[in-house]
């Protein structure tokens, strides 16, 4: 009977370990539901910004006290979700200060423009900013603003450079933060704990943080940080699960909150690529970097590309050994196929004298029908692909006889006008951009006469992908909009937004742009909306 209680505490400590790992499962699964419905938190968030900013219109004249308190509102909601824009209503509040002459005002937007131009890169003006507020005259209610912004600032500025001066200044203006917050305040303890955390106590800060977790509910924004940082402790523990378990649950957070600038994205990232599990750490780091780009924070982006071409060409290489296996699957596969049909042949020339080999043929013919049907699905695919070359082709070398026409006809007319001593002339039509512009004109024209000549359904398929409110149709005249012509490029397989830039004469960023605004009026899933996209239209059949 001895051996039982022994048996009893193995399978104990089996479950304690196993616990763990679970946990982060169950996290791991409530965050990818979370990400699945980011748009619709962001759509709250944008509720709540635009209910303030019908505020501000309602408010609006020369009651400029209220303009400023709507405005603080904007710039809070504002300041972790798209910088840019809250910077724009701190400079309101700026001019606002400026015209009351208020100093407290003056103040307090000079601290909140700090903040915003340390985050977003801009380090002297967040420093000139800085410097020019009279510390010994400050407002008691306004000093923990201050010296948070410069706790950031310096924090900020030493990622940038490397300099850790500056992280050593950061630590001096944390220690003064705290003998300003309230210290039965959240706040207080947050930074109480992170001050402990790095000066090394890991243990202390931890049992600091998991007593802050247990006081405050999923959806506040501070529990992000604080789940944030128990992960750094995990991480520095080398406990995996862990690390999973705390980084996904300030991710969550942060998510619900509509909160872009995170660090809690790209820290999972990280965890996973450690891992070897390079597909989820490519789609953490893709979000955190797209995060980053979309608060327009500087130092979040610095952060993220530092780290995502490694995981990008990682998963690159991944993406090429599941090809490269399945290319060696398929290989596999059509060479059991053919000893599968010569087993069957082989079969029924042994067996065709019997009755019973009729229901074998019946399954033979089954599957070479199967195979047929994959051969004409094939052919098909080749015969659209050899057809759009044909017909481009075709028209390719009508453009080019019409081309060098044009350019004849316009050697003459130089000709003459300099033969004829008519140079004012043709000078005039040197620098004319006329032509370039008509030429321009005329490649799109005839780009969208022979794509929809191939796929005259496009547009209205088109738009059976986008949601009912949001359809895309081309202006009286037009056969294509922009919006249409690059998503008939997608259509043609050129999915690279270099390549399509440089065809629309558009930069990288408007294409991008364009791309991402259609893609979330996408009725349907937008990771998927681009391959749908490809699959649109029937080729239209030679006569």
């Amino acid at each position: 009977m001895k051996p039982r209680p022994a048996l009893f505490l193995l399978l104990l400590i089996a479950l304690a370990a196993a616990y763990p790992a679970k946990a982060a499962d169950s996290i791991l699964m409530q965050l990818q539901q979370v990400m699945r419905n980011r748009e619709l938190y962001e759509t709250i968030k944008e509720n709540k910004i635009a209910a303030l900013k019908q505020q501000h219109v309602l408010h609006g004249g020369q009651d400029f006290a209220k303009q400023y308190e709507i405005n603080l509102q904007l710039i809070e909601a504002y300041k972790k979700y798209k910088a840019d824009s809250a910077i724009f209503y701190a400079k309101q509040n700026q001019q606002i200060a400026e015209t009351l002459d208020n100093p407290l005002f003056k103040d307090e937007t000079a601290i909140q423009l700090a903040w915003l131009y340390s985050s977003g890169g801009l380090y002297i003006e967040s420093e000139e900013l800085l410097e020019g507020i009279d510390r010994t005259s400050l407002a008691v209610r306004l000093l923990p603003d201050y010296y948070e912004t410069y706790l950031s600032f310096c924090s900020h500025y030493g990622q940038s450079n490397g300099n850790n001066t500056y992280y050593q200044k950061s630590e001096q203006y944390r220690d003064s933060l705290l003998t300003v917050l309230d210290t039965a305040s959240l706040k207080y303890h947050i930074t109480a704990a992170t001050r402990v955390l790095y000066q090394g106590h890991q243990k202390q800060a931890e049992e600091m943080l998991l007593a802050l977790l247990e006081q405050t509910d999923d959806r506040h924004p501070e529990r992000a940080l604080i789940t944030y940082l128990l992960g750094v402790i995990s991480k520095n523990e080398g406990n995996i699960d862990r690390q999973l378990h705390y980084f996904a649950l300030s991710a969550i957070t942060d998510m619900i909150n509509a909160i872009k600038d995170n660090a809690s994205l790209q820290s999972l990232a990280l965890t996973f690529y450690d891992m070897g599990d390079i597909a989820q750490a490519y789609q953490y780091m893709e979000a955190a970097v797209n995060d980053a780009i979309f608060c327009n924070m500087r130092y979040r982006t610095v952060e993220s590309t530092t780290y995502y071409p490694i995981i990008n060409a990682s998963f690159r290489t991944l993406e090429q050994e599941q090809k490269a296996k399945l290319r060696l699957s398929l290989i596999l596969i059509s060479l059991l196929s053919v000893g599968l049909i010569m087993g069957i042949v082989y079969s029924y020339l042994q067996m065709k004298r019997l009755a019973k080999t009729r229901k074998a043929l019946y399954d033979t013919n089954q599957q070479l029908s199967q195979l047929n049907q994959a051969l004409q699905k094939a052919n098909d695919n080749l015969f659209e692909a050899n057809h759009i070359k044909e017909e481009y082709i075709a028209h390719f070398f009508d453009i080019c006889s019409a081309n060098i026409e044009k350019l004849e006809d316009y050697r003459k007319s130089l000709h003459k006008k300099a033969v004829n001593n008519q140079y004012d002339a043709l000078l005039k039509e040197l620098k004319s951009t006329d032509l370039a512009e008509n030429e321009l004109v005329e490649l799109y024209h005839n780009f969208d006469t022979i794509f929809l000549n191939l796929y005259p359904t496009f547009v209205s398929e088109f738009n059976g992908l986008l949601l009912a409110d949001e359809h895309i149709l081309p202006k009286p005249g037009e056969l294509l909009n922009t919006e249409l012509r690059i998503f008939a490029l997608v259509r043609l397989g050129i999915t690279d937004s270099v390549k399509i830039a440089s065809f629309l004469r558009y930069s990288l960023r408007t294409v991008y742009n364009y791309r991402t605004k259609i893609r979330h009026k996408a009725a349907a899933s937008r990771e998927e909306f681009e391959a749908q996209v490809r699959q649109i239209g029937t080729l239209r059949q030679i006569s």
